[in-house]
């Protein structure tokens, strides 16, 4: 499936009993031996009261994590497609926390991606001397002998939607060095978890384009809670309005946020490709 070129092996572990090592997620993730992905979704029954589903997502480097807002409007059309649910609105559960999934009259799926943290510590990052428990709408971070950059730092704003997010604004996103600053940033010591990079332009205070360098994948072609973390920093800065068009490589997505302690909502489609088996 795929939700605007972001792409992911959806599995249904509710009727088939799967316990994936992290080198059999690798090799299905491999788009020269395996199948090919940018993450690998299980389907899992959930054990808590009032929750439809477990969602679980796997990186193509086998670790998991908790957030992946194309890959859970993916899950919605992959459990009403199978016939594991017939409802308009489910509730999961993920790592990241409690996901609402719904189905618009207009074929697009919102998903409710609950509210971001802001505070360095519940991202996590380490905002140099400062308190962690302190937050600040833009960080500083130094660089490495980046020669990409002015001075080896960068002004980023720091978000986790249940997974860990730097924002960078830039001019334009075409020749934004997404690969290189991308792939130093994931892995920078303040980010004791890595961390995903958003490269963000802002055509107007409705409207932005983004390119995302995913920790573990490297630059998809669309990220849900990427669109959603680069929104957020821009409305904590002032930079945008509540109701965002954000144009990926992929394709749209529209993120809305009112501020504050208020939840964040994310609109996209979500595609089957095709469907079958291998062996492991």
């Amino acid at each position: 499936m795929h939700g605007l070129g972001n792409d992911f092996i959806v599995i249904d572990a509710i009727r088939q009993n799967i316990s994936l090592t992290s080198e059999q997620i690798q090799f299905m993730a491999n788009r020269h031996f395996g199948i090919g992905c940018d993450q690998l979704l299980l389907v899992e029954p959930s054990s808590a009261e009032g929750i439809d589903f477990r969602y679980r997502i796997y990186n193509a480097d086998g670790g998991e994590v908790g957030q992946c807002g194309n890959g859970a409007r993916c899950f919605a059309q992959f459990v009403r497609e199978k016939g594991l649910s017939d409802k308009d609105i489910i509730t999961v559960e993920t790592l990241g926390g409690i996901l609402q999934l719904a189905h618009e009259p207009d074929g697009m799926i919102k998903v409710d991606m609950g509210v971001p943290r802001l505070k360095p510590g519940e991202i996590p990052f380490l905002p140099g001397k400062k308190n962690v428990k302190q937050r600040a709408n833009r960080y500083t971070l130094q660089l490495e002998n980046n020669d990409v950059v002015e001075n080896n730092a960068v002004e980023i704003g720091v978000v986790s939607m249940g997974n860990p997010h730097a924002v960078i604004q830039v001019d334009q996103v075409d020749t934004a060095p997404v690969k290189d600053l991308g792939s130093e940033i994931e892995q920078h010591s303040q980010f004791p978890e890595g961390v995903n990079v958003g490269f963000m332009q802002i055509l107007s205070s409705s409207h932005i384009r983004l390119r995302v360098y995913e920790r573990g994948s490297g630059e998809t072609l669309a990220c849900g809670s990427g669109a959603c973390a680069a929104v957020v920093a821009g409305c904590v800065q002032q930079l945008l309005d509540s109701n965002v068009k954000v144009d990926l490589p992929g394709g749209r997505l529209v993120v809305s946020w009112t501020g504050n302690e208020d939840h964040v909502f994310l609109t996209g489609p979500a595609t089957t490709v095709y469907e079958g088996t291998i062996e492991l």
